[in-house]
Protein backbone atom coordinates (compact mmCIF):
# COMPACT_ATOMS: atom_id res chain seq x y z
CA UNK A 1 0.00 0.00 0.00
CA UNK A 2 2.96 2.42 0.71
CA UNK A 3 3.80 2.10 -2.66
CA UNK A 4 0.54 3.07 -3.82
CA UNK A 5 0.54 6.25 -1.68
CA UNK A 6 4.29 7.20 -2.98
CA UNK A 7 3.42 8.28 -6.11
CA UNK A 8 0.82 10.93 -5.31
CA UNK A 9 3.08 11.97 -1.96
CA UNK A 10 6.27 12.45 -4.58
CA UNK A 11 4.12 14.31 -7.06
CA UNK A 12 2.99 16.56 -4.50
CA UNK A 13 6.16 17.42 -3.28
CA UNK A 14 6.89 18.23 -7.14
CA UNK A 15 4.65 20.84 -7.25
CA UNK A 16 5.52 22.53 -3.99
CA UNK A 17 9.14 22.49 -5.28
CA UNK A 18 7.97 24.12 -8.66
CA UNK A 19 5.47 26.68 -7.62
CA UNK A 20 8.94 27.94 -5.12
CA UNK A 21 10.82 28.52 -8.63
CA UNK A 22 7.84 30.32 -10.32
CA UNK A 23 5.25 30.16 -12.74
CA UNK A 24 7.17 28.86 -16.07
CA UNK A 25 8.38 25.78 -13.78
CA UNK A 26 5.10 25.29 -12.41
CA UNK A 27 3.37 25.06 -15.53
CA UNK A 28 6.49 22.70 -16.71
CA UNK A 29 5.61 20.48 -13.15
CA UNK A 30 1.48 21.05 -14.05
CA UNK A 31 2.44 18.95 -17.76
CA UNK A 32 4.53 16.57 -16.53
CA UNK A 33 1.93 15.43 -13.91
CA UNK A 34 -1.28 15.80 -16.20
CA UNK A 35 -3.20 13.25 -17.31
CA UNK A 36 -7.13 13.11 -16.35
CA UNK A 37 -7.68 16.19 -18.98
CA UNK A 38 -6.45 14.26 -21.61
CA UNK A 39 -8.51 11.27 -20.94
CA UNK A 40 -10.90 13.95 -21.22
CA UNK A 41 -10.10 15.06 -24.41
CA UNK A 42 -9.51 11.66 -25.94
CA UNK A 43 -13.49 11.27 -25.50
CA UNK A 44 -14.52 14.19 -26.41
CA UNK A 45 -12.62 13.98 -30.34
CA UNK A 46 -14.30 11.42 -31.03
CA UNK A 47 -17.03 10.68 -34.07
CA UNK A 48 -19.56 13.14 -32.54
CA UNK A 49 -17.19 15.88 -31.90
CA UNK A 50 -15.67 15.04 -35.75
CA UNK A 51 -19.38 14.92 -37.33
CA UNK A 52 -20.83 18.00 -35.73
CA UNK A 53 -17.69 19.68 -36.59
CA UNK A 54 -18.22 18.47 -40.31
CA UNK A 55 -21.82 19.75 -40.35
CA UNK A 56 -21.83 22.96 -38.71
CA UNK A 57 -19.68 24.06 -41.24
CA UNK A 58 -22.20 23.04 -43.89
CA UNK A 59 -25.23 24.33 -42.55
CA UNK A 60 -23.40 27.53 -40.66
CA UNK A 61 -20.17 28.53 -43.04
CA UNK A 62 -18.01 30.17 -39.82
CA UNK A 63 -21.10 31.88 -38.46
CA UNK A 64 -21.01 28.86 -35.65
CA UNK A 65 -17.40 28.66 -34.36
CA UNK A 66 -18.37 30.21 -30.96
CA UNK A 67 -20.69 27.26 -30.31
CA UNK A 68 -18.14 24.63 -29.38
CA UNK A 69 -15.75 26.71 -27.01
CA UNK A 70 -19.13 27.93 -25.36
CA UNK A 71 -20.93 24.64 -24.83
CA UNK A 72 -16.88 23.78 -23.59
CA UNK A 73 -16.65 25.97 -20.99
CA UNK A 74 -20.10 25.12 -19.72
CA UNK A 75 -18.47 21.84 -19.59
CA UNK A 76 -15.58 22.74 -17.59
CA UNK A 77 -17.10 24.64 -15.16
CA UNK A 78 -19.28 21.41 -14.25
CA UNK A 79 -16.43 19.21 -14.24
CA UNK A 80 -14.37 21.51 -12.14
CA UNK A 81 -16.76 21.45 -10.04
CA UNK A 82 -17.15 17.53 -9.42
CA UNK A 83 -13.37 17.93 -9.72
CA UNK A 84 -13.40 20.43 -6.47
CA UNK A 85 -15.58 18.03 -4.76
CA UNK A 86 -14.06 15.16 -5.25
CA UNK A 87 -10.83 16.03 -4.22
CA UNK A 88 -12.18 18.11 -1.40
CA UNK A 89 -13.39 14.91 0.13
CA UNK A 90 -11.39 11.95 -1.70
CA UNK A 91 -14.85 10.21 -1.94
CA UNK A 92 -16.11 8.06 -4.78
CA UNK A 93 -18.82 10.52 -5.94
CA UNK A 94 -21.50 7.86 -7.14
CA UNK A 95 -21.31 7.10 -3.55
CA UNK A 96 -21.24 10.55 -2.14
CA UNK A 97 -24.34 11.48 -4.29
CA UNK A 98 -26.26 8.76 -3.12
CA UNK A 99 -25.89 9.07 0.47
CA UNK A 100 -25.95 13.13 0.25
CA UNK A 101 -28.23 14.20 -2.31
CA UNK A 102 -30.45 11.10 -3.67
CA UNK A 103 -29.88 7.68 -4.85
CA UNK A 104 -32.19 8.64 -8.03
CA UNK A 105 -29.84 11.27 -9.04
CA UNK A 106 -26.79 9.17 -8.35
CA UNK A 107 -28.02 5.78 -10.51
CA UNK A 108 -29.83 7.93 -12.61
CA UNK A 109 -25.97 9.66 -13.27
CA UNK A 110 -24.51 5.79 -13.50
CA UNK A 111 -26.81 4.19 -16.10
CA UNK A 112 -26.87 7.11 -18.52
CA UNK A 113 -23.44 6.56 -17.95
CA UNK A 114 -23.69 3.23 -19.45
CA UNK A 115 -25.95 3.66 -21.82
CA UNK A 116 -24.37 6.61 -23.33
CA UNK A 117 -21.07 4.51 -23.36
CA UNK A 118 -22.15 0.94 -25.23
CA UNK A 119 -24.33 3.46 -27.74
CA UNK A 120 -21.27 5.91 -28.83
CA UNK A 121 -19.11 2.82 -28.86
CA UNK A 122 -20.72 1.64 -32.14
CA UNK A 123 -20.00 5.12 -34.24
CA UNK A 124 -16.60 5.24 -33.39
CA UNK A 125 -16.02 1.80 -34.69
CA UNK A 126 -17.66 2.26 -37.98
CA UNK A 127 -15.69 5.84 -38.06
CA UNK A 128 -12.46 4.20 -37.62
CA UNK A 129 -13.04 1.24 -40.22
CA UNK A 130 -14.20 3.62 -42.52
CA UNK A 131 -11.28 5.65 -42.36
CA UNK A 132 -9.10 2.76 -42.71
CA UNK A 133 -11.54 1.63 -45.93
CA UNK A 134 -11.58 5.37 -47.29
CA UNK A 135 -8.88 7.19 -46.33
CA UNK A 136 -5.90 5.18 -45.03
CA UNK A 137 -5.71 1.78 -46.58
CA UNK A 138 -8.07 1.44 -50.21
CA UNK A 139 -5.70 -0.55 -51.43
CA UNK A 140 -5.85 -3.32 -48.73
CA UNK A 141 -9.52 -2.70 -47.43
CA UNK A 142 -10.98 -1.02 -50.85
CA UNK A 143 -13.77 -2.94 -52.18
CA UNK A 144 -12.09 -4.14 -55.37
CA UNK A 145 -9.75 -5.70 -52.85
CA UNK A 146 -12.17 -7.50 -50.39
CA UNK A 147 -15.95 -7.90 -49.80
CA UNK A 148 -16.92 -4.46 -47.10
CA UNK A 149 -17.88 -7.19 -44.18
CA UNK A 150 -14.02 -9.31 -44.16
CA UNK A 151 -12.46 -5.83 -44.56
CA UNK A 152 -14.60 -4.51 -41.19
CA UNK A 153 -14.13 -7.43 -39.27
CA UNK A 154 -10.51 -7.20 -39.43
CA UNK A 155 -10.26 -3.98 -39.21
CA UNK A 156 -12.16 -3.53 -35.98
CA UNK A 157 -10.65 -6.30 -34.48
CA UNK A 158 -7.06 -5.21 -35.03
CA UNK A 159 -8.56 -1.82 -33.15
CA UNK A 160 -10.08 -3.44 -30.18
CA UNK A 161 -7.23 -6.00 -29.45
CA UNK A 162 -5.17 -2.55 -29.52
CA UNK A 163 -8.04 -0.65 -27.40
CA UNK A 164 -7.77 -3.66 -24.74
CA UNK A 165 -3.91 -3.62 -24.31
CA UNK A 166 -3.75 0.12 -23.91
CA UNK A 167 -6.63 -0.57 -21.15
CA UNK A 168 -4.55 -3.41 -19.66
CA UNK A 169 -1.60 -1.01 -19.14
CA UNK A 170 -3.75 2.11 -17.96
CA UNK A 171 -4.99 -0.68 -15.16
CA UNK A 172 -1.35 -2.35 -14.55
CA UNK A 173 -0.23 1.29 -12.51
CA UNK A 174 3.35 2.14 -12.63
CA UNK A 175 5.45 1.83 -15.93
CA UNK A 176 2.01 0.77 -17.92
CA UNK A 177 0.73 4.20 -16.47
CA UNK A 178 3.67 6.06 -17.85
CA UNK A 179 2.87 4.11 -21.30
CA UNK A 180 -0.18 4.93 -21.35
CA UNK A 181 -0.85 8.61 -20.82
CA UNK A 182 2.59 9.56 -23.09
CA UNK A 183 0.32 7.26 -25.73
CA UNK A 184 -2.88 9.00 -25.16
CA UNK A 185 -0.69 12.44 -25.21
CA UNK A 186 0.63 11.12 -28.44
CA UNK A 187 -2.94 10.45 -30.05
CA UNK A 188 -4.47 13.39 -29.20
CA UNK A 189 -1.27 15.76 -29.93
CA UNK A 190 -1.59 13.94 -33.64
CA UNK A 191 -5.19 14.55 -34.15
CA UNK A 192 -5.01 17.89 -33.28
CA UNK A 193 -1.92 18.29 -35.56
CA UNK A 194 -3.82 16.36 -38.55
CA UNK A 195 -6.64 19.35 -38.70
CA UNK A 196 -4.60 22.21 -37.71
CA UNK A 197 -2.20 21.45 -40.51
CA UNK A 198 -4.65 21.44 -43.04
CA UNK A 199 -6.13 24.46 -41.85
CA UNK A 200 -3.04 25.89 -42.00
CA UNK A 201 -2.34 24.41 -45.81
CA UNK A 202 -5.63 26.15 -46.97
CA UNK A 203 -4.27 29.28 -44.99
CA UNK A 204 -0.94 29.71 -46.93
CA UNK A 205 -2.75 29.01 -50.14
CA UNK A 206 -5.00 31.44 -49.75
CA UNK A 207 -7.99 29.75 -49.69
CA UNK A 208 -9.23 31.45 -45.87
CA UNK A 209 -11.02 34.14 -45.01
CA UNK A 210 -10.00 35.39 -41.44
CA UNK A 211 -11.98 38.49 -41.52
CA UNK A 212 -15.02 35.34 -41.53
CA UNK A 213 -13.45 32.85 -39.49
CA UNK A 214 -12.77 35.65 -36.79
CA UNK A 215 -16.61 37.32 -36.75
CA UNK A 216 -17.73 33.23 -36.54
CA UNK A 217 -16.43 33.32 -32.68
CA UNK A 218 -18.47 36.14 -31.83
CA UNK A 219 -21.62 34.66 -30.63
CA UNK A 220 -24.82 35.14 -32.63
CA UNK A 221 -27.74 33.68 -30.80
CA UNK A 222 -30.34 34.18 -33.57
CA UNK A 223 -28.74 31.02 -35.39
CA UNK A 224 -31.00 28.87 -33.25
CA UNK A 225 -33.91 30.08 -35.05
CA UNK A 226 -32.80 31.73 -38.48
CA UNK A 227 -30.28 30.28 -41.44
CA UNK A 228 -27.34 31.49 -41.46
CA UNK A 229 -26.74 34.98 -43.32
CA UNK A 230 -24.85 33.18 -46.30
CA UNK A 231 -28.17 31.19 -47.24
CA UNK A 232 -29.62 34.86 -47.87
CA UNK A 233 -28.63 34.89 -51.59
CA UNK A 234 -30.08 31.21 -52.33
CA UNK A 235 -33.00 31.86 -50.27
CA UNK A 236 -33.55 34.90 -52.27
CA UNK A 237 -33.40 32.76 -55.58
CA UNK A 238 -36.24 30.43 -53.78
CA UNK A 239 -38.30 33.50 -53.19
CA UNK A 240 -38.36 34.61 -56.75
CA UNK A 241 -40.42 31.23 -57.19
CA UNK A 242 -42.61 31.47 -54.32
CA UNK A 243 -42.06 32.88 -50.53
CA UNK A 244 -43.92 29.96 -49.55
CA UNK A 245 -40.74 28.13 -50.64
CA UNK A 246 -38.32 29.98 -48.94
CA UNK A 247 -40.23 29.43 -46.09
CA UNK A 248 -39.85 25.38 -47.06
CA UNK A 249 -35.90 25.74 -47.40
CA UNK A 250 -35.06 28.06 -44.39
CA UNK A 251 -37.48 26.32 -42.04
CA UNK A 252 -35.53 22.94 -43.27
CA UNK A 253 -32.05 24.35 -42.74
CA UNK A 254 -32.93 25.41 -38.79
CA UNK A 255 -34.44 22.50 -38.30
CA UNK A 256 -31.26 20.90 -39.53
CA UNK A 257 -29.11 23.63 -37.35
CA UNK A 258 -30.89 22.57 -34.20
CA UNK A 259 -29.79 19.08 -34.34
CA UNK A 260 -26.45 19.61 -35.14
CA UNK A 261 -26.25 22.71 -32.78
CA UNK A 262 -27.11 20.31 -30.10
CA UNK A 263 -24.60 17.30 -31.04
CA UNK A 264 -22.10 19.58 -30.86
CA UNK A 265 -23.11 20.93 -27.32
CA UNK A 266 -23.59 17.61 -26.13
CA UNK A 267 -20.23 16.17 -27.57
CA UNK A 268 -18.44 19.25 -25.91
CA UNK A 269 -18.87 17.71 -22.62
CA UNK A 270 -20.59 14.01 -22.28
CA UNK A 271 -22.02 12.48 -19.38
CA UNK A 272 -19.84 9.96 -19.40
CA UNK A 273 -16.83 12.49 -19.24
CA UNK A 274 -18.64 13.21 -15.85
CA UNK A 275 -18.41 10.10 -14.71
CA UNK A 276 -14.27 9.49 -15.77
CA UNK A 277 -13.10 12.58 -14.52
CA UNK A 278 -13.49 12.23 -10.74
CA UNK A 279 -12.79 8.69 -10.67
CA UNK A 280 -9.79 8.82 -13.17
CA UNK A 281 -8.51 11.84 -10.65
CA UNK A 282 -9.17 8.86 -7.39
CA UNK A 283 -7.21 5.96 -9.18
CA UNK A 284 -4.24 8.93 -9.79
CA UNK A 285 -4.21 9.64 -6.10
CA UNK A 286 -4.53 13.24 -5.89
CA UNK A 287 -6.28 14.89 -3.09
CA UNK A 288 -7.15 18.93 -2.44
CA UNK A 289 -3.61 19.99 -2.51
CA UNK A 290 -3.61 19.31 -6.22
CA UNK A 291 -6.58 21.30 -7.27
CA UNK A 292 -4.69 23.61 -9.41
CA UNK A 293 -3.04 20.84 -11.41
CA UNK A 294 -6.49 20.07 -11.77
CA UNK A 295 -7.46 23.00 -13.33
CA UNK A 296 -4.02 23.57 -15.53
CA UNK A 297 -5.09 19.89 -16.42
CA UNK A 298 -9.05 20.45 -17.41
CA UNK A 299 -7.55 23.84 -19.21
CA UNK A 300 -4.29 22.46 -21.62
CA UNK A 301 -5.50 18.61 -21.68
CA UNK A 302 -9.21 19.25 -22.41
CA UNK A 303 -9.65 22.64 -23.51
CA UNK A 304 -7.44 23.63 -26.18
CA UNK A 305 -6.98 20.76 -28.37
CA UNK A 306 -10.70 20.32 -28.44
CA UNK A 307 -10.61 23.94 -29.44
CA UNK A 308 -8.13 23.64 -31.60
CA UNK A 309 -9.14 20.14 -33.67
CA UNK A 310 -13.25 21.27 -33.76
CA UNK A 311 -12.36 24.35 -35.10
CA UNK A 312 -10.33 23.43 -38.18
CA UNK A 313 -12.52 21.07 -38.70
CA UNK A 314 -15.03 23.52 -39.46
CA UNK A 315 -12.76 25.73 -40.49
CA UNK A 316 -11.82 23.15 -43.67
CA UNK A 317 -15.80 21.61 -43.93
CA UNK A 318 -16.98 25.25 -44.12
CA UNK A 319 -14.26 26.73 -46.77
CA UNK A 320 -15.07 23.81 -48.90
CA UNK A 321 -19.08 23.10 -48.74
CA UNK A 322 -20.68 25.87 -46.92
CA UNK A 323 -23.67 26.87 -49.75
CA UNK A 324 -21.69 25.15 -52.41
CA UNK A 325 -24.00 22.12 -54.22
CA UNK A 326 -22.74 18.40 -53.48
CA UNK A 327 -20.49 18.00 -57.00
CA UNK A 328 -22.27 16.08 -59.29
CA UNK A 329 -25.94 16.97 -58.53
CA UNK A 330 -26.49 20.01 -60.63
CA UNK A 331 -25.56 18.61 -64.19
CA UNK A 332 -22.12 19.57 -64.12
CA UNK A 333 -19.68 18.60 -66.82
CA UNK A 334 -16.01 18.09 -66.04
CA UNK A 335 -13.08 19.02 -67.83
CA UNK A 336 -13.33 16.61 -70.83
CA UNK A 337 -16.96 17.40 -71.14
CA UNK A 338 -18.49 14.31 -69.29
CA UNK A 339 -20.91 14.51 -66.90
CA UNK A 340 -20.06 14.09 -62.91
CA UNK A 341 -21.22 11.11 -61.26
CA UNK A 342 -22.70 12.47 -57.83
CA UNK A 343 -21.76 9.91 -54.88
CA UNK A 344 -24.36 7.34 -54.26
CA UNK A 345 -25.21 8.88 -50.42
CA UNK A 346 -25.32 12.05 -51.32
CA UNK A 347 -27.50 10.98 -54.34
CA UNK A 348 -30.22 9.53 -51.76
CA UNK A 349 -29.30 12.37 -49.41
CA UNK A 350 -30.30 14.97 -52.39
CA UNK A 351 -33.21 12.93 -53.61
CA UNK A 352 -34.39 12.96 -49.58
CA UNK A 353 -34.46 17.01 -49.52
CA UNK A 354 -36.01 17.68 -52.91
CA UNK A 355 -38.98 14.86 -52.23
CA UNK A 356 -39.27 16.65 -49.32
CA UNK A 357 -40.10 19.99 -51.13
CA UNK A 358 -42.13 18.26 -53.79
CA UNK A 359 -44.27 17.30 -51.28
CA UNK A 360 -44.07 20.43 -49.32
CA UNK A 361 -45.62 21.70 -52.71
CA UNK A 362 -48.50 19.38 -52.94
CA UNK A 363 -49.61 20.56 -49.38
CA UNK A 364 -49.70 23.72 -50.11
CA UNK A 365 -51.25 23.62 -53.55
CA UNK A 366 -54.80 25.41 -52.83
CA UNK A 367 -56.27 23.86 -56.16
CA UNK A 368 -56.39 20.37 -54.99
CA UNK A 369 -58.45 18.95 -52.27
CA UNK A 370 -57.37 17.15 -48.98
CA UNK A 371 -58.12 13.72 -50.81
CA UNK A 372 -55.72 14.72 -53.92
CA UNK A 373 -53.20 15.83 -52.08
CA UNK A 374 -52.94 12.42 -50.18
CA UNK A 375 -53.09 10.82 -52.94
CA UNK A 376 -50.24 12.85 -55.11
CA UNK A 377 -48.08 11.80 -52.19
CA UNK A 378 -49.00 8.05 -51.80
CA UNK A 379 -48.60 7.88 -55.37
CA UNK A 380 -45.21 9.97 -55.06
CA UNK A 381 -43.54 7.34 -52.50
CA UNK A 382 -44.59 4.89 -54.65
CA UNK A 383 -42.30 5.94 -57.48
CA UNK A 384 -38.97 4.10 -58.68
CA UNK A 385 -35.96 6.02 -57.83
CA UNK A 386 -35.47 7.09 -62.20
CA UNK A 387 -38.99 7.83 -61.89
CA UNK A 388 -38.18 10.47 -59.07
CA UNK A 389 -34.97 11.51 -60.53
CA UNK A 390 -37.33 12.84 -63.10
CA UNK A 391 -39.95 14.01 -61.11
CA UNK A 392 -37.25 16.30 -59.77
CA UNK A 393 -35.58 17.77 -62.64
CA UNK A 394 -38.74 19.49 -63.18
CA UNK A 395 -38.13 21.65 -59.92
CA UNK A 396 -36.69 24.99 -60.11
CA UNK A 397 -32.70 25.24 -60.30
CA UNK A 398 -32.76 27.39 -57.35
CA UNK A 399 -34.81 24.29 -55.31
CA UNK A 400 -32.50 22.06 -56.52
CA UNK A 401 -29.52 23.91 -55.58
CA UNK A 402 -30.83 24.19 -52.18
CA UNK A 403 -31.45 20.26 -51.77
CA UNK A 404 -27.86 19.78 -53.18
CA UNK A 405 -26.23 21.83 -50.34
CA UNK A 406 -27.83 20.57 -47.39
CA UNK A 407 -25.97 17.48 -48.46
CA UNK A 408 -24.74 15.52 -45.61
CA UNK A 409 -20.65 15.61 -45.53
CA UNK A 410 -18.35 13.05 -44.18
CA UNK A 411 -14.59 12.63 -43.76
CA UNK A 412 -14.13 11.47 -47.29
CA UNK A 413 -16.14 14.28 -48.98
CA UNK A 414 -14.34 16.72 -47.04
CA UNK A 415 -10.47 14.47 -48.15
CA UNK A 416 -11.86 14.04 -51.83
CA UNK A 417 -12.71 18.16 -51.97
CA UNK A 418 -9.16 19.10 -50.33
CA UNK A 419 -7.01 17.13 -52.84
CA UNK A 420 -6.60 19.20 -55.35
CA UNK A 421 -5.90 21.66 -52.99
CA UNK A 422 -3.77 19.65 -50.49
CA UNK A 423 -2.56 16.97 -52.52
CA UNK A 424 -3.56 13.25 -52.17
CA UNK A 425 -0.95 12.52 -49.45
CA UNK A 426 -2.40 15.31 -47.00
CA UNK A 427 -6.09 14.88 -48.09
CA UNK A 428 -6.20 11.26 -47.41
CA UNK A 429 -3.25 10.17 -45.27
CA UNK A 430 -3.27 13.13 -42.62
CA UNK A 431 -7.08 13.74 -42.73
CA UNK A 432 -7.38 10.10 -42.00
CA UNK A 433 -4.82 9.34 -39.29
CA UNK A 434 -6.48 12.18 -37.63
CA UNK A 435 -10.16 10.60 -37.94
CA UNK A 436 -8.79 7.45 -36.88
CA UNK A 437 -7.04 8.74 -33.76
CA UNK A 438 -9.95 10.58 -33.04
CA UNK A 439 -12.45 7.11 -33.23
CA UNK A 440 -9.48 5.02 -31.49
CA UNK A 441 -8.44 7.16 -28.15
CA UNK A 442 -12.64 7.42 -28.06
CA UNK A 443 -12.60 3.60 -27.38
CA UNK A 444 -10.47 3.38 -25.32
CA UNK A 445 -11.25 6.15 -23.06
CA UNK A 446 -15.23 4.79 -23.40
CA UNK A 447 -13.88 1.20 -22.03
CA UNK A 448 -12.01 3.16 -19.07
CA UNK A 449 -15.54 4.54 -18.23
CA UNK A 450 -17.14 1.34 -18.00
CA UNK A 451 -14.72 -0.23 -16.03
CA UNK A 452 -15.36 2.48 -13.31
CA UNK A 453 -19.23 1.77 -13.95
CA UNK A 454 -18.98 -2.17 -13.17
CA UNK A 455 -16.74 -1.23 -10.09
CA UNK A 456 -19.56 1.30 -8.58
CA UNK A 457 -22.50 -0.67 -9.49
CA UNK A 458 -20.55 -3.98 -7.40
CA UNK A 459 -18.90 -1.78 -4.47
CA UNK A 460 -15.25 -2.38 -5.61
CA UNK A 461 -12.14 -0.72 -5.75
CA UNK A 462 -11.98 0.71 -9.69
CA UNK A 463 -8.87 -1.72 -10.59
CA UNK A 464 -8.24 -6.05 -11.43
CA UNK A 465 -10.61 -8.35 -12.68
CA UNK A 466 -13.78 -6.93 -12.62
CA UNK A 467 -12.28 -3.83 -13.67
CA UNK A 468 -11.06 -5.18 -16.60
CA UNK A 469 -14.43 -6.82 -17.56
CA UNK A 470 -16.09 -4.14 -17.22
CA UNK A 471 -14.05 -2.07 -19.69
CA UNK A 472 -14.77 -5.05 -22.09
CA UNK A 473 -18.31 -4.02 -22.68
CA UNK A 474 -17.92 -1.21 -25.20
CA UNK A 475 -16.05 -3.66 -27.61
CA UNK A 476 -19.98 -4.14 -28.96
CA UNK A 477 -19.13 -1.45 -30.93
CA UNK A 478 -17.27 -3.42 -33.08
CA UNK A 479 -20.91 -4.15 -34.64
CA UNK A 480 -21.21 -0.72 -35.36
CA UNK A 481 -19.92 -0.95 -39.68
CA UNK A 482 -22.50 -3.72 -39.34
CA UNK A 483 -25.77 -2.19 -38.20
CA UNK A 484 -24.92 0.82 -40.09
CA UNK A 485 -23.93 0.12 -43.51
CA UNK A 486 -21.59 2.39 -45.08
CA UNK A 487 -22.01 4.40 -41.71
CA UNK A 488 -20.62 7.99 -42.33
CA UNK A 489 -19.66 10.03 -39.30
CA UNK A 490 -23.02 11.31 -39.34
CA UNK A 491 -24.37 8.54 -37.83
CA UNK A 492 -23.17 9.63 -34.58
CA UNK A 493 -25.34 12.34 -34.54
CA UNK A 494 -28.12 10.25 -32.97
CA UNK A 495 -26.26 9.40 -29.81
CA UNK A 496 -25.17 13.04 -29.49
CA UNK A 497 -28.79 14.11 -29.36
CA UNK A 498 -29.69 11.23 -26.41
CA UNK A 499 -26.35 12.26 -24.56
CA UNK A 500 -27.88 16.04 -24.65
CA UNK A 501 -31.03 15.01 -23.32
CA UNK A 502 -29.51 13.23 -20.38
CA UNK A 503 -26.66 15.55 -19.29
CA UNK A 504 -28.81 17.92 -17.10
CA UNK A 505 -28.87 14.46 -14.68
CA UNK A 506 -24.82 14.92 -14.18
CA UNK A 507 -24.89 18.66 -14.12
CA UNK A 508 -27.97 19.14 -11.67
CA UNK A 509 -26.87 16.45 -9.08
CA UNK A 510 -22.80 18.28 -9.66
CA UNK A 511 -24.34 22.00 -8.42
CA UNK A 512 -26.11 19.99 -5.35
CA UNK A 513 -23.05 18.22 -4.30
CA UNK A 514 -20.76 21.47 -4.30
CA UNK A 515 -23.40 22.81 -1.92
CA UNK A 516 -23.58 19.94 0.31
CA UNK A 517 -22.79 20.58 3.74
CA UNK A 518 -23.33 17.21 4.57
CA UNK A 519 -20.58 16.28 2.25
CA UNK A 520 -18.15 19.01 2.24
CA UNK A 521 -18.29 20.16 5.52
CA UNK A 522 -15.83 23.07 5.87
CA UNK A 523 -14.36 22.41 2.26
CA UNK A 524 -18.29 23.49 1.03
CA UNK A 525 -17.25 26.91 -0.50
CA UNK A 526 -17.79 30.45 1.03
CA UNK A 527 -18.98 33.73 0.82
CA UNK A 528 -18.47 35.24 -2.92
CA UNK A 529 -16.59 32.30 -4.01
CA UNK A 530 -19.57 30.20 -3.48
CA UNK A 531 -21.96 32.52 -5.40
CA UNK A 532 -19.07 32.64 -8.03
CA UNK A 533 -19.12 28.75 -8.42
CA UNK A 534 -23.15 28.83 -8.02
CA UNK A 535 -23.77 31.50 -10.85
CA UNK A 536 -21.80 30.07 -13.45
CA UNK A 537 -23.02 26.97 -12.71
CA UNK A 538 -27.07 28.47 -13.02
CA UNK A 539 -25.68 30.42 -16.13
CA UNK A 540 -24.75 27.08 -17.94
CA UNK A 541 -27.13 24.72 -16.75
CA UNK A 542 -30.45 26.65 -17.69
CA UNK A 543 -29.85 26.55 -21.37
CA UNK A 544 -29.15 22.97 -21.54
CA UNK A 545 -31.85 22.02 -19.28
CA UNK A 546 -33.98 24.34 -21.82
CA UNK A 547 -32.35 22.19 -24.70
CA UNK A 548 -32.85 18.81 -23.31
CA UNK A 549 -36.73 19.14 -22.62
CA UNK A 550 -36.71 20.68 -25.85
CA UNK A 551 -34.95 17.69 -27.91
CA UNK A 552 -36.51 15.10 -25.97
CA UNK A 553 -40.20 16.67 -26.92
CA UNK A 554 -38.55 17.00 -30.91
CA UNK A 555 -36.92 13.57 -30.65
CA UNK A 556 -40.26 11.62 -29.48
CA UNK A 557 -42.46 13.92 -31.16
CA UNK A 558 -41.04 12.36 -34.69
CA UNK A 559 -40.35 8.78 -33.08
CA UNK A 560 -42.77 6.31 -33.32
CA UNK A 561 -44.15 7.38 -30.09
CA UNK A 562 -45.92 9.91 -32.14
CA UNK A 563 -45.99 12.77 -28.77
CA UNK A 564 -43.30 14.81 -27.41
CA UNK A 565 -45.18 14.60 -24.01
CA UNK A 566 -43.77 11.01 -23.88
CA UNK A 567 -39.83 12.63 -23.52
CA UNK A 568 -41.20 15.62 -21.83
CA UNK A 569 -43.32 13.19 -19.18
CA UNK A 570 -39.94 10.86 -18.76
CA UNK A 571 -37.67 13.57 -17.81
CA UNK A 572 -40.33 15.12 -15.49
CA UNK A 573 -41.19 11.53 -14.26
CA UNK A 574 -37.44 11.39 -13.09
CA UNK A 575 -37.08 14.48 -11.75
CA UNK A 576 -40.41 13.64 -9.42
CA UNK A 577 -38.44 10.55 -8.37
CA UNK A 578 -35.67 11.93 -6.87
CA UNK A 579 -37.71 14.53 -5.47
CA UNK A 580 -39.64 12.01 -3.80
CA UNK A 581 -36.82 9.68 -2.55
CA UNK A 582 -35.19 12.94 -1.10
CA UNK A 583 -38.00 13.98 1.24
CA UNK A 584 -38.85 10.57 2.06
CA UNK A 585 -35.21 9.67 3.27
CA UNK A 586 -35.35 13.30 5.10
CA UNK A 587 -37.93 12.19 7.23
CA UNK A 588 -36.79 9.02 8.16
CA UNK A 589 -33.63 10.53 9.02
CA UNK A 590 -35.38 12.79 11.03
CA UNK A 591 -37.38 10.15 12.66
CA UNK A 592 -34.28 8.27 13.52
CA UNK A 593 -32.66 11.60 15.18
Amino acid sequence: MAEEQSGPAKEQQMIEQAKAKGGFATAMTYFKLSGPGWLQSAITLGGGSLSSSLYLGVLAGFSLLWLQPIAMIIGIVMLSAIGYVTLSTGEKPFRAINEHVSPVLGWGWLIATLMANCIWSLPQFALAARAFRQNLMPGTFGPEVMGEGTANFIIVTAIAVICIIMVFFYDSRGLGVKIFNIVLKLMVGIIVVSFFGVVVYLSVKGDLPWGDIGSGFIPNIRLFWTPAASFNEALAKVAAIGPQFKEFWAGRIVDQQTDVLVAAAATAVGINMTFLLPYSMLKRGWNKHFRGLAVFDLSTGLFVPFILATGCVVIASASQFHTIPAPGLMGEKDGKGQLVKPDPGAKKNFRNNALARIQFGINNDKALSAQQKKAQIAALAKLTDADKDERISQLSEADRAMAAMLIRRDNIHLAKSLSPLTGPVVANYVFGIGVVGMAVSSIIILMLINGFCLTEIIGIEGKGLWYRLGCLVPAVGMAGPFIWKGAAPYLAMPTSVFGFIVIPIAYTTFMLVLNSKSLLGDNRPKGAKRWIWNLAMIVGLIPIMIGSVYMAWKKTQSSFLGSGWWGVGAILAFVAAAVIVHFIRRARRAKAA
